[in-house]
Order: structure tokens, then sequence, then C-alpha cells
């Protein structure tokens, strides 16, 4: 008996769940938050601000949705990038959106990242209402996964709007 009801509940969160977004337009976003908000003793970190802009294209490749971006903060860096991500559907119109990009960075006056490739890789969680538009705040790590003499890496949170295109 307990098999069965946690079979059929089982069964019942997973029809709630759905991925990809095959009937969303292209997008735009835009964004601001903190970059490197887990700063550590190394030169040029601590806390700066952020604004960012996507164009995200939708979902081309089965589920993933590629997208190019640009990033600059307080401290003159400026991280420039393509990726891919794709939205996890929850209940209640809520996305998460899981996501991987690559592409140059300058650290401006801040943080030294050890190299001017980085990658980028973390998550946004937004809520979509009728009409495409979303609201949502995102949390990323940025790393040159070793390609560096040195690799600090570095976090940041993101407020992101995002529009249909």
């Amino acid at each position: 008996m307990i098999v069965l009801v946690l079979l059929a509940a089982g069964h019942r969160a997973q029809a709630q769940i759905s991925f990809g977004s095959p009937d969303d337009p292209p997008r735009v976003a835009i964004g601001g938050g903190a970059f490197d908000v887990i700063p550590e003793s190394h030169p040029g970190s601590g806390t700066t601000g952020l604004v960012l802009g996507e164009f995200r294209f939708g979902d081309k490749l089965w589920i993933l949705s590629p997208f190019i971006g640009a990033m600059g903060t307080g401290k003159g860096a400026v991280y420039t990038y393509v990726g891919f991500g794709f939205d996890v559907h929850f209940p209640e119109n809520f996305i998460l959106t899981p996501s991987f990009a690559g592409g140059y960075f300058g650290s401006g006056h801040g943080i030294d990242l050890g190299y001017w490739w980085e990658f980028r890789s973390g998550a946004e969680l937004a809520y979509r209402f009728s009409g495409g538009r979303r609201i949502g705040v995102g949390f990323y790590h940025i790393s040159n996964a070793g390609l560096g003499n040195h690799d600090p890496g570095a976090e940041f949170a993101t407020f992101v709007l995002t529009a249909p295109f």
C-alpha cells in the first residue's frame, strides 16, 4: 500500500514539472546586482555593482536555449559571453534556468580572475507572467577552470527582468 501511494505521489509531482520552453519566443534580459559577493583576500576583491544584458534565442537545440550576453561591474570589469541554458517549469509559473557560458573577461580595476577566458555557471529562478515576461533572481560562479596561473573565482547575484523579443 505504501509503495502504491509513493508511486502515485511521485507520478503527480513528475507531471507538474516540465523541461524546456518550446512555445516561448526569443527573449531579452536586463538586470543588475552585485559582483564578487563572497570576497576573499585577493587584490581587487570586494563586492561591487553590476549590470548585464542578454539575448536568449529560445529553445533551438531540443530543450537547450543558446544565449549571448555582456556584463559590466562598478570596478570596470567587462565580461562578454555565449552559452546555453534550459528551463525547468515548476507549478505556479516558477521557472528554474540552469546555465553555462564562456567568454572574454577583462578585470578593469577589480579582481584579477587569472585568465582572459572565463566560464560562468549558475541558475536563475524566475516567475513567468502571462504574456511571457519574467522577473527573477540569479546566482552564478565565474572561474577560468584552471586555465590561468591562478583561479580565485568569483560569485555574483542578479535581479533580472526578461521580456519576449
